[in-house]
């Protein structure tokens, strides 16, 4: 459900813009517990500026430092973790679900403008009450905390695992770069490989740097532009990256643990020379 209200924020079901939008709205808010103007705005951010510092809000520094910027500040305790976030990466994707309903939340409230406020919040109190409620209800209390608790660790690290392969690890940006378009979105992109089997599991996301190119293609129709994509960068020497699931994982836990290292001392990100001449 969070897949399909993906990709009707994107606008890829209807022919009708305002059908797409209240679809994802309300897929959003009433199954995912998201508020989808909240998220309307972080993921039209990241589109425009994938992997660019200070812009994408993807890479922003939290408790995982995403690049050497962010992880040269840490001090203290928190340096610790982040020298070793690459082996903590997976571990807290348990806890992305959690914090997506919590970010849902604040932004909701908050004093600025909010379009839909008065639509999502009812909504939002009732699915992020219903099965707390459900739960508490037909199972004893302990097994209530677990149900909650192994339902939103699995929903968390499930868009976490699926997210992740996407832009992680690959070229970070200045926020003052200047690349054009058409490199600036296959280059931070990763496509996973894996036909049709990646297309259901991944929802469409494996296909990464045409999803970016074109936002607003259907899923069916992103591995026939992939051949065109690919063919089209061969032609024009811009790097296009395509690695099974696995090895994306493996690229992720190098790529932090090698920036955490910054935390300690001097480290110049190793995908910094892709993106040199661009």
């Amino acid at each position: 459900m969070s897949f399909l209200a993906h990709e009707a924020g994107h606008r890829q079901i209807f022919a009708s813009r305002r059908a797409n939008d209240w679809s994802a709205r309300l897929l959003a808010t009433s199954v995912a517990g998201i508020s989808y103007s909240w998220w309307e705005q972080k993921h039209g951010a990241h589109h425009n500026h994938p992997n660019v510092i200070s812009k994408d809000p993807d890479i922003a520094t939290g408790a995982i430092a995403f690049h050497v910027e962010g992880a040269s500040t840490r001090q203290g305790p928190l340096s610790f973790l982040t020298r070793k976030q690459g082996w903590f990466f997976f571990p807290l994707l348990f806890l992305v679900g959690l914090g997506l309903q919590i970010d849902s939340v604040r932004f909701i409230v908050r004093r600025a403008k909010v379009t839909h406020r008065w639509v999502e919040i009812p909504i939002l109190a009732v699915r992020l009450a219903t099965l707390p409620v459900l739960a508490f209800t037909f199972l004893p209390t302990g097994m209530a905390f677990a149900f909650i608790g192994v339902q939103l660790a699995v929903f968390g690290f499930y868009m976490g695992a699926s997210f992740a392969p996407n832009h992680k690890g690959m070229p970070v940006l200045p926020a003052d770069s200047r690349v054009d378009f058409f490199s600036r979105q296959v280059l931070t992109s990763r496509n996973i490989s894996g036909g049709r089997f990646m297309d259901i599991l991944l929802g469409g996301l494996n296909r990464q740097a045409e999803h970016h190119l074109f936002p607003d293609m259907a899923r069916p129709q992103l591995d026939k532009a992939a051949r065109i994509v690919r063919e089209y960068c061969a032609k024009h020497q811009v790097p296009y990256t395509e690695t099974t699931l696995l090895q994306s994982y493996g690229i992720i836990v190098n790529y932090l643990n090698q920036v955490g290292l910054a935390a300690g001392r001097h480290f110049e990100c190793p995908m910094a020379t892709v993106t040199r001449r661009y």
